[in-house]
């Protein structure tokens, strides 16, 4: 059977923020360092009365606690999240965004976030806004608070293969290798785990989890688990070949057991519902994100949901 745990009502448990410590073999163990508890009032008022009228709020109504750092051309150090380019691409207006986190050191092994973002031209009623480029994502960011994982996001490679691909997939074998090639990249010369990379993303990103994460063995193979926010593979079918649920559902037997945390905003029960009857056995975690937004800020906020998020992957990487 599918493993289900659903996380929709979390307790309001202590913040964690993320510290790693060397162990045996040159491995990092993972250890949450808890961070002062949020009270409710710190969620503003405006939050609190859209839930007591059975609404769900604007993700402003809660302030930031994290800020993403701004992306700057420079040479990768702790702290800095700067912009790349593989070799191949050199001369071309394709590139990732690459940042280690404050703690890091060339002599350490780390687990890495590798995040895609969603489509770009997208806006909505409520001032969400979505560019479609690496340097827009934030998953990353707000899952570790900057330190103790490595975030990488990469970028969907165009047909003609000089540019980005704001819409969707471009030239899917040539994201593909890009995908492959960074990973490995940052695991050979900045100290990436490679048996501790997650792959996460928001919305098209959500999807890219199972379109691209889970597309073919060899790339499936890279990952840990799996953080898709805001949508997931096989549950609607989109203007591209490949998205009907039937794809999806072969894609998803490549998970191999692996564990996914799956979120989404307002509700999340018709992935659920997509997944139960998928019959893939896997270890799935839901998790509704109680804001009306379609924005991947909501993780840069203290928040229930992002407290049960750092805290299954502090399991995860425990295991």
């Amino acid at each position: 059977m599918t493993a289900l745990i659903d996380l929709s009502v979390a307790a309001n448990r202590r913040s964690p923020s993320w510290h790693s410590q060397a162990g045996g073999k040159g491995r990092r163990l993972k250890v949450l360092r808890r961070l002062p508890c949020l009270c409710l009032g710190g969620f503003g008022l405006a939050f609190i009365l859209s839930l007591a009228a059975g609404e769900f709020p604007d993700l402003r109504s809660v302030p930031a606690d994290l800020v993403v750092p701004p992306l700057v051309i420079d040479a990768p150090q702790p702290g800095v999240r700067v912009k790349q380019t593989l070799p191949g691409y050199a001369g071309t207006e394709v590139y990732h965004v690459l940042y280690l986190p404050t703690d890091w050191r060339p002599d350490t092994r780390l687990p890495v976030l590798v995040e895609y973002a969603g489509n770009g031209g997208y806006t909505n009623q409520y001032g969400d806004v979505s560019l479609g480029l690496p340097e827009g994502s934030k998953l990353g960011y707000g899952i570790s608070a900057g330190q103790g994982f490595i975030w990488l996001c990469l970028p969907y490679v165009d047909v003609g293969r000089t540019n980005l691909c704001t819409r969707w997939w471009g030239d899917v074998e040539a994201t593909l290798d890009y995908c492959r090639e960074a990973v490995g990249e940052v695991c050979r010369n900045y100290g990436g785990d490679a048996s501790e990379v997650i792959l996460t993303g928001f919305s098209r990103g959500a999807i890219a989890c199972g379109f691209l994460g889970l597309h073919d063995d060899e790339t499936a193979g890279l990952w840990r688990a799996f953080i898709p926010y805001s949508h997931y593979d096989g549950v609607i079918s989109w203007p591209y070949p490949g998205s009907d649920a039937a794809s999806a559902i072969e894609r998803m037997q490549r998970l191999n057991g692996r564990p996914s945390f799956i979120c989404h905003e307002g509700s999340v029960e018709r992935t659920r519902q997509f997944i139960e009857a998928s019959g893939v056995t896997a270890p799935f975690t839901f998790q509704a994100v109680p804001f009306r937004n379609h924005n991947d800020a909501w993780i840069l906020r203290d928040t229930p949901a992002r407290r049960a998020l750092r805290s299954w992957l502090a399991g995860v990487l425990a295991r």
